[in-house]
C-alpha cells in the first residue's frame, strides 16, 4: 500500500500557486495509478500515457460517478460514507472517506481562514433536513464546529424555532458573537416567525429548499434575511457530499476557496476545453483534500470565475444525471 502521509502534509502547507500546482500534479499521478475509476475515465478521454504538464490540463471526473461507482484511491479502509439526500428519481451520491481526520482538518482549517477560531462564537445549526438522515457531511462538519465552540448555547436546533429565537435574542442582547449555520428553507421559517435585530451575528446559509418551498435566488434570500434580521451579516457556504472542503461567500455573492481548492469554468458546449473566465460555464473543482477519493471533479453547477480567484454559482445544468451517464460508458 502506498503511503500518502507526505502528500497529506503538503495539502495544508500551500502558500503559492506553484505549491498548489506541484501538489495537484503529484496527486493526479497518485490517483491515476491507484484509482481504477479515475484511471479508466482518463484513458477513455485522453488515451494511455496521458501526462498533464499543468494542473489546468488535469481531467475532471463527472460528479455523477459518485452515484454509480466506488470512487476510492488506494487501499486504505473506508472510515465513513457520506451520502447525499437524492430524490425519488435519482440515486444518492456516496463519498467513501478513508480519513475522517483529514475531512475534519480540512473543514476546520477552511473555517478558521475566514472566521477565526470557533471558540470566539456560539455556533448554532439549523439543519433539519440533514439531521433527519444519516451520514450527511454537513452535519459532521457542524458537529465538529459546535464541539470546538465550547459555548453553552452552541448546538443543533432541529425544529425548535421558539427556543432558537429566544437564544438568538439573548445572545445578541449580551453582545455574544454568534454563527448560525442553516439550510435556506429553515432560515426562512425562522425569519418569518421570529424577526429581530441580530447584532454580532453571522448567518451562513448552505442553500437548498429541499422541496419544501419554491427556490429563491441567493440575492432574494439574502435581502429577505437582512430585512428580518437587521444587523446580521448574511454569508453563504458552498460545499457538497463529494468534496471535503468548503468555500465561503462573505460579500457580493462571490465565494473564496482555501489554498488547497481551486475552481475552473469549463465551456458548456465543450467540457474538455481550456478553462474560461468571466463567462458562465460548468464548474470544475480541484479539492486536494479529496486525496483518497478524487481531487478533480466536474460538478453539475453553473458558475463564473473572476480574476481575483473568487467565483459565483449561477444555477445548475438541466438533466445533468443523463449527461453524466453518457460519460460513464468506459
Amino acid at each position: 500500500m502506498v503511503r500518502t502521509e507526505l502528500l497529506e502534509a503538503r495539502i495544508f502547507n500551500i502558500h503559492t500557486l506553484q505549491d498548489f500546482e506541484a501538489l495537484a500534479l503529484d496527486i493526479f499521478h497518485y490517483q491515476y495509478r491507484f484509482n481504477p475509476v479515475y484511471q479508466s475515465f482518463c484513458d477513455h478521454l485522453k488515451g494511455r500515457s496521458f501526462q498533464p504538464s499543468h494542473y489546468k490540463e488535469i481531467p475532471h471526473l463527472p460528479i455523477s460517478f459518485f452515484k454509480s461507482h466506488r470512487v476510492v484511491s488506494g487501499a486504505y479502509p473506508v472510515e465513513v460514507v457520506f451520502e447525499s439526500s437524492g430524490t425519488t428519481n435519482t440515486l444518492p451520491s456516496r463519498h467513501f472517506v478513508c480519513s475522517r481526520a483529514l475531512y475534519q482538518r480540512a473543514y476546520m482549517a477552511g473555517f478558521k481562514q475566514v472566521y477565526g477560531n470557533p471558540t470566539q462564537y456560539a455556533i448554532m445549526a439549523l439543519l433539519p433536513s440533514y439531521l433527519e438522515r444519516k451520514n450527511a457531511s454537513l452535519v459532521d462538519m457542524a458537529s465538529g464546529l459546535i464541539r470546538s465552540s465550547e459555548h453553552e448555547a452552541s448546538g443543533f436546533y432541529l425544529d425548535d424555532l421558539p427556543q432558537l429565537g429566544r437564544r438568538l435574542k439573548e445572545l445578541s442582547a449580551s453582545g455574544v458573537p454568534v454563527i448560525l449555520i442553516g439550510v435556506s428553507f429553515a432560515l426562512l421559517d425562522l425569519a418569518k416567525a421570529f424577526p429581530m435585530p441580530l447584532e454580532q451575528t453571522i448567518i451562513i446559509e448552505t442553500g437548498g429548499m429541499k422541496g419544501r418551498r419554491r427556490e429563491w435566488i441567493r440575492e432574494e434570500l439574502h435581502a429577505y434575511l437582512s430585512r428580518q434580521f437587521p444587523g446580521a451579516r448574511i454569508h453563504s457556504e458552498y460545499g457538497m457530499t463529494e468534496l471535503l472542503s468548503q468555500a465561503y461567500a462573505t460579500e457580493n455573492g462571490r465565494f473564496n476557496t482555501p489554498p488547497w481548492m481551486k475552481v475552473q469554468i469549463r465551456d458548456m458546449e465543450d467540457p474538455l476545453s481550456e478553462a474560461i473566465m468571466d463567462r458562465t460555464g460548468g464548474v470544475n473543482i480541484t479539492d486536494l483534500a479529496n486525496l483518497h477519493s478524487c481531487a478533480f471533479i466536474a460538478t453539475d453547477d453553473l458558475g463564473k470565475t473572476h480574476e481575483d480567484g473568487s467565483f459565483e454559482i449561477l444555477g445548475r445544468f438541466d438533466h445533468s444525471d443523463i449527461r453524466g451517464c453518457n460519460l460513464m460508458i468506459l
